[in-house]
């Protein structure tokens, strides 16, 4: 049950969404779930997080390696990340993906110049440094996302998560959203190192409605992307809309082509696909009436 302050702050956004609090109630019942992406969407990144993040990742782990006996050195990681990016770009082109433990097997054998594979009892360590930089470097979160959340709430709405993970695996994306306060509203965060498969894969999406218990014609799904969140999410059987906003973006990591952003955003060319969204926003507090006229259209 949500606070009274809450439910003041959620019928101010169906008001300024240009939604009464009765139409949209009504209006919205024909879909009983909505999913988002989580980067660029949910979260925001800070001009230059990107190469910090990965520098402080490159350091975490040659002190760890060093700590365990291992020689190498940071300029050894970083060729190492340089390698397993690589792989992953191989099994991103098939809407697949690694675990977290894969990527680490890599990036230290990489590193140790073939010497060294990962023992057991190291994991520990070597995933706390591996994962630690998106809390020293932490994205923030969209200025619109906790109250879109509240809003959906509101409405009775089952929220997923479908998020394409990079190089940070799912468990510490999930303790992030712990951080922001928001992890409590979703119902379902799917993670795509975790199930081996990413979006546009429908299988991803079905995935999601099947945890959501919902079928994928009563789900919309909102996403920045418009290969994996449009066109993946329409040829499952979803609702799309597109956030076509620039907000949050690390503007420097889009002019590096070896940064997660470019690698991302050049997987996600349609490539002769056309994919019209159901409906595009430009901030994510144009959800409500996005929503709206969606259901509008297909009463």
């Amino acid at each position: 049950m949500l606070a009274h302050g809450h439910l003041l702050i959620l019928e101010g956004y169906a008001v300024r969404a240009g939604i009464n609090n009765t139409s949209a109630h009504a209006k919205v019942q024909n879909y009983k779930a909505v999913t988002l992406d989580l980067w660029e969407t949910i979260l925001f990144e800070k001009d230059g997080n990107d190469a910090r993040r990965r520098m402080a990742r490159c350091r975490n782990l040659t002190g760890i390696l060093a700590e365990l006996g291992v020689d190498t050195s940071i300029e050894h990681v970083n060729l190492a990340l340089d390698k397993t990016i690589e792989m992953l770009l191989t099994v991103w082109s098939e809407n697949k993906d690694l675990s977290h433990i894969d990527q680490l097997q890599s990036i230290i054998r990489v590193a140790s110049r073939g010497t060294t594979e990962i023992r057991e009892e190291w994991l520990q360590k070597l995933s706390q440094a591996y994962v630690s930089p998106l809390f020293e470097i932490p994205p923030y979160m969209n200025p619109d996302a906790l109250q879109a959340l509240q809003w959906l709430k509101m409405q009775n709405k089952k929220i997923g998560l479908i998020c394409n993970t990079g190089l940070t695996p799912g468990f510490g994306l999930r303790d992030l959203l712990s951080r922001l306060g928001v992890s409590g509203y979703f119902d379902v965060m799917v993670f795509s190192d975790e199930v081996g498969i990413r979006k546009p894969d429908q299988r991803i999406f079905h995935f999601a409605a099947r945890k959501l218990k919902v079928k994928p014609s009563e789900t919309v799904h909102i996403g920045d992307n418009l290969k994996s969140d449009v066109w993946g999410a329409q040829s499952a059987g979803f609702r799309a809309i597109h956030l076509s906003g620039t907000e949050g973006h690390d503007k420097l990591a889009e002019k590096d082509p070896k940064s997660m952003q470019v690698v991302s955003r050049n997987l996600g060319n349609l490539k002769g696909k056309r994919t019209v969204p159901d409906r595009t926003i430009s901030r994510l507090a144009m959800l409500a009436k996005a929503i709206g006229e969606i259901e509008d259209k297909t009463v």
